[in-house]
C-alpha cells in the first residue's frame, strides 16, 4: 500500500533528532557502516511522519574511493521517513551534494548502481571520506556525480536498496528515490530553492531504481516537479537477467539478488530452505558479505543447479518463484515524465530483448519515451560512452522547464533510434571534455 503523498516537511517541524543528529565527518576516522550507525535508528512515531519527512541529518565529507577528500563538495546526509516494499514505515537516507558556494539550479536524484547486498556498497557509505569498499561501484560514480554538480545541479543520491540490500527488489526503490528528493528540498542546512526543478539518473541497478521512482512518482509522489528521467540499461525483466547470467562470468549478480530478496520475500525464502543444499545456503550467506566486483570475481561461472536438490528448470517453475519474477518486471506502471532509455544492442549483462520490452509496455501505456540503442558497446562501457547523450537529454528537460515556465512549450522528441555509437555524435564531444576535465579535479580532490 501506497502512503498518500505530502509536502517536503522541514526538520524543525519534526521530533528532535537522535543523538547523532547534527554532526560532522571525524577526520581521520573511518565512518561506520550503516548496519552500525546510530544515525539510522528508528525514531519515536515513526508511522505518524509523513514520507520524506526529516528526522535528522549531518554534514559528511564524501571522496574518491574513500581515499581522496572533495574540497569543492558539500555533503549531507539525511534519514528520512519511507516505505518498504510490504507499505511499512522505515528510515531511509540520502546523501545531498551540492558544489561549495553555489545556488544550484535543479536537484537530480541520482541512483548508483549498488547492485549488492553488503551495506558497504551503498552511497551513504561507500561515498565517504575513509569508506573500506573496494569493489563497490558508487566509488567509481562519484566522477559522474561531480559533473552533475560542475553544471550547478544538486545531487540526492539515496541507499536505495534499502537497509538489508534488498537487490532487485521493486516499488520500494521508487518511495526511497521520491521521499529522497523530498527530504533533500527540505533540509534547511542544504539551502535548496523549494521549487527547483528534479530529474532522475541511473545505469544498470541505479537505471531499475530509477525507472521504478519514475513509475512510482504519479501516485507516490505527484507534486514532485519532475521534468525527467534518464534510465540507462535499466534491465527491464529481472527474472529473465537471472536465467542468463547463471552460470555465466557474471554469475555472482544473480546469486545476491536471490540473497537479498529472500528476506523480503517468505516464499522465495521457503524455496531456498527446501531445495538449497546447505552448501547453497552458505554461498548466499557469503555472498551478503560481499561488494559488487568481490561477488563477480568470486562467483564467475557458478550454477545454480549445483545447489539444488532439483534441476534449476523445475525450482523457477515452482509458484513461488514465478510470483517473484512476475513483481520484479519493470513496465507496467505509466510514469507522466519524459523518459530516455539508452541501451547497447550486444549487452552481455542486460539483454536488449528484455529493454525494448520494458520500453514497449511504457510507450503501450502512453508514457513519453525516447528510446537509443547503441551499437559499439558492451554494458559496462555504454556508462561512459553514452554519459554526454544521457546528460544532454537532462539538461535540455531542465532547459524545457524553465522555458515552459514563460509560456514556452517544447516536448521531448519520442520514438525509437538506432545509433552506431553515442559516442560518435557530435553533441557527445563537449560532453567527454567536461567529463575529463571534472575527472582530473576529481583525482586531484577538486571535484
Amino acid at each position: 500500500m501506497t502512503p498518500r503523498s505530502a509536502r517536503p516537511v522541514r526538520a524543525s517541524r519534526l521530533p528532535a533528532p537522535g543523538p547523532t543528529g547534527g554532526t560532522q565527518d571525524a577526520r581521520g576516522q573511518a565512518p561506520r557502516r550503516p548496519h552500525e550507525d546510530d544515525f539510522l535508528d528508528t525514531p519515536p512515531g515513526l508511522a505518524q511522519l509523513a514520507p520524506g519527512a526529516v528526522i535528522r541529518s549531518r554534514r559528511v565529507r564524501v571522496a574518491l574511493l574513500g581515499l581522496v577528500p572533495q574540497q569543492r563538495i558539500e555533503a549531507w546526509q539525511v534519514a528520512y521517513r519511507s516505505t518498504d516494499l510490504h507499505g511499512e514505515p522505515e528510515v531511509a537516507v540520502t546523501t545531498v551534494m551540492r558544489r561549495r558556494g553555489a545556488v544550484p539550479t535543479a536537484l537530480v536524484a541520482y541512483q548508483c548502481a549498488i547492485d549488492a547486498v553488503s551495506d558497504r556498497c551503498f552511497p551513504s557509505y561507500a561515498l565517504r571520506a575513509g569508506a573500506r569498499a573496494w569493489g563497490a561501484l558508487p566509488q567509481f560514480e562519484i566522477l559522474l556525480i561531480a559533473r552533475l554538480l560542475d553544471l550547478g545541479y544538486a545531487v540526492s543520491a539515496c541507499d536505495h536498496e534499502g537497509r538489508l540490500g534488498t537487490f532487485a527488489a521493486p516499488r520500494e526503490p521508487g518511495y526511497r528515490v521520491l521521499d529522497g528528493v523530498r527530504a533533500a528540498l527540505a533540509l534547511e542546512d542544504a539551502g535548496l530553492p523549494g521549487d527547483l526543478p528534479v530529474g532522475m539518473f541511473g545505469y544498470s541497478g541505479g537505471g531499475m531504481a530509477t525507472s521504478w521512482a519514475a513509475e512510482m512518482a504519479p501516485t507516490h509522489a505527484p507534486e514532485l516537479p519532475i521534468v525527467g528521467a534518464v534510465l540507462g540499461s535499466p534491465v527491464g525483466d529481472p527474472g529473465e537477467a537471472f536465467i542468463k547470467l547463471n552460470g555465466g562470468f557474471f554469475a555472482g549478480l544473480p546469486a545476491l539478488v536471490v540473497a537479498g530478496l529472500r528476506h523480503v520475500y517468505p516464499g522465495l525464502a521457503e524455496v531456498v530452505r527446501e531445495h538449497a543444499s546447505s552448501e547453497g545456503r552458505q554461498r548466499l550467506d557469503r555472498l551478503e558479505q560481499l561488494t559488487t566486483t568481490e561477488a563477480c570475481l568470486r562467483y564467475a561461472l557458478d550454477d545454480f543447479d549445483d545447489y539444488l536438490d532439483s534441476p534449476l528448470a523445475d525450482v523457477l517453475a515452482l509458484p513461488e518463484v514465478l510470483h517473484v519474477f512476475d513483481d520484479l518486471r519493470l513496465g507496467h506502471h505509466a510514469p507522466t515524465c519524459p523518459l530516455l532509455v539508452v541501451q547497447s544492442r550486444w549487452d552481455q549483462i542486460i539483454d536488449v530483448d528484455d529493454v525494448d520490452s520494458q520500453v514497449q509496455r511504457y510507450a503501450d501505456r502512453g508514457a513519453d519515451v525516447l528510446y537509443l540503442r547503441d551499437g559499439a558497446s558492451e554494458h559496462i562501457s555504454l556508462m561512459l560512452l553514452g554519459f554526454p547523450v544521457m546528460l544532454g537529454w537532462l539538461e535540455r528537460r531542465f532547459e524545457d522547464h524553465r522555458a515552459a515556465c514563460h509560456g514556452v512549450a517544447a516536448p521531448p522528441a519520442t520514438g525509437n533510434r538506432d545509433h552506431l555509437s553515442l559516442a560518435l555524435l557530435p553533441s557527445s564531444w563537449s560532453g567527454f571534455a567536461g567529463l575529463g576535465v571534472v575527472a582530473v579535479r576529481t583525482v586531484l580532490g577538486r571535484g
